[in-house]
């Protein structure tokens, strides 16, 4: 972006070198993930947690990988129904109510579903924007917390709030625009003046609209739709001038 080509090729290397050795040092083969850190000897910590997610986000994991992270995320032991826990119900250590051994974040889920939809799991990321939508619903004024317990939902259920937690809370509230962005697939690019999105919405999201949505200097109003067979389209509402609004493939 800066045309400083010989920086950007180092911190490109250094990214792989990186890459490199996460592949190498952390993957979990028996269960499908990474490990959640080394230890003091720098030896793997074996615990499943939802961290990994953040890789897939961050596109550092190998495609042939990615899939085996996904299933391993939604996993009973770590999808709660209402998000994904933050340590595997199956862990030792492993406590709903407690602050990060068990509960689930929504900033962390959100994070999770911009990884899936990164490497093509589009179903599991509209889940998991389902879980953290209703969870959403059912506090007060339509506030998420900082964070909730991670109990597993069921019919009569409601996902329980942290007791101490933040409300309302920087992240949690930066999740549900993370989430919409996530299902829209936006790419906003103010130096070639384009707004591109690739939608994934599901069926009960059949359409949004974002107002003022600000991309350089221009400010646009548009609104996406789902279509019966599963394709979208992308209306103009307002403004826009000079700006590309184009969904891509």
């Amino acid at each position: 972006a800066y045309d400083d080509r010989p920086l950007a090729a180092r911190l490109r290397s250094e990214a792989d070198r990186l890459a490199g050795q996460i592949e190498e040092r952390f993957w979990w083969e028996e269960e499908g993930t990474y490990y959640l850190g080394l230890d003091g000897d720098k030896r793997p910590i074996d615990s499943v947690s939802s961290n990994p997610g953040h890789l897939l986000w961050q596109r550092a994991v190998e495609p042939e990988r990615a899939a085996k992270v996904v299933r391993r995320l939604m996993a009973k032991d770590m999808w709660s129904g209402w998000g994904i826990r933050t340590l595997s119900g199956d862990h030792m250590a492993y406590d709903p109510l407690s602050y990060q051994r068990g509960s689930a974040w929504p900033h962390d889920n959100a994070i999770a579903a911009a990884g899936f939809r990164a490497y093509g799991f589009d179903e599991e990321a509209t889940t998991v924007a389902a879980g953290i939508f209703d969870a959403t619903s059912r506090f007060a004024s339509q506030r998420l917390p900082e964070l909730f317990a991670g109990l597993t939902r069921d019919a009569g259920g409601f996902p329980v709030q942290y007791l101490g937690a933040n409300v309302p809370q920087a992240w949690s509230s930066g999740a549900i625009v993370h989430l919409v962005a996530t299902l829209l697939g936006l790419d906003a690019d103010a130096r070639d003046g384009a707004l591109r999105l690739r939608p994934a919405l599901p069926a009960w999201m059949s359409e949004v609209t974002l107002r003022q949505l600000r991309v350089g200097d221009a400010s646009v109003d548009f609104r996406v739709t789902r279509h019966p067979d599963g394709g979208h389209g992308v209306e103009v509402l307002a403004g826009g001038d000079g700006l590309k609004v184009q969904i891509v493939n």
